[in-house]
């Protein structure tokens, strides 16, 4: 019984690599250089700059329906996730699952899922807050491709998931079995969403399909994106917001003909 407690131990400390390499390259419960923290957390815009769309972030750790947490974490032994910490939760927000059936023994499957949420209010100097996250976005998606160690990286854009989302799918091998990541990064107005999605056979078990894997961290970053909106669905929201360049985004041009309500139809891939 011993043994195979310290078997458990070895198997999680193992599984927590890539982790800690995601985190480093592209989504940490501290995202965002100083320049980043910077344009997230200015109070006000000036009148000459648009108004940020949103001003508001959901509870990371309630974005995922329970059904989601059960098909992508099945073995977590909190379904309320971990929250990372955040010195203002209107401004940026993790929260992450991990997954471990059969208790690591004997041919495992193990499970990660991590969301992070940062969003950018507009600035008179820097620019709107959709422009502040679009060049966000753009750092979260090159510092997944550039992980250490990574193999086999492919970026491919998704469709139908904010104003802009790409998918950074990649291998790390260690002795205990190949881990399989993948990293979705979307940008709904001026909120970066970030999902990060690993998982590995461990202690003899097959490896899981990076085909599955990617559909399912792609589904969970368009949950994510809607809880974002949810959250904002107010009667302000969306008032003098622009899309980075000075214009309506399509989402408003929609609204203002009536053409539905905002959802994952409406938007830009």
């Amino acid at each position: 019984m011993h043994r195979s407690a310290q078997r458990l131990s070895r198997l999680l400390a193992v599984a927590a690599v890539p982790v800690i390499l995601v985190a480093s390259g592209c989504s940490s419960d501290d995202s965002g250089s100083d320049e980043d923290k910077k344009g997230s957390a200015t109070p006000s815009a000036s009148p000459s700059v648009a108004k940020a769309r949103f001003a508001d972030l959901p509870d990371p750790c309630e974005v995922f329906e329970k059904k989601t947490l059960k098909d992508l974490v099945p073995e977590t032994d909190d379904e309320s996730g971990k929250a990372g910490k955040s010195e203002d939760n209107a401004t940026r927000g993790t929260c992450a699952w991990t997954s471990l059936d059969n208790k690591g023994v004997k041919g495992s499957q193990f499970r990660w899922l991590n969301v992070s949420l940062l969003r950018f209010d507009s600035d008179q100097t820097r620019g709107t807050g959709d422009k502040l996250a679009h060049a966000y976005f753009q750092k979260q998606v090159a510092g997944a491709e550039a992980t250490q160690e990574a193999k086999g990286v492919k970026t491919q854009p998704v469709a139908g998931t904010g104003d802009e989302a790409s998918t950074v799918s990649y291998e790390l091998k260690k002795k205990e079995g190949t881990f399989k990541q993948q990293t979705v990064v979307a940008r709904t107005a001026n909120v970066v969403v970030t999902v990060d999605y690993n998982g590995a056979g461990l202690a003899g078990d097959k490896s899981p399909s990076a085909e599955d894997l990617v559909k399912d961290a792609q589904a969970a970053a368009k949950e994510a994106v809607a809880a974002v909106e949810k959250a904002n669905s107010g009667a302000d929201a969306g008032s003098g917001a622009d899309s980075g360049s000075g214009e309506k985004s399509d989402k408003d041009e929609k609204s203002d003909k009536g053409e539905g309500e905002k959802g994952d139809s409406g938007k830009k891939s």
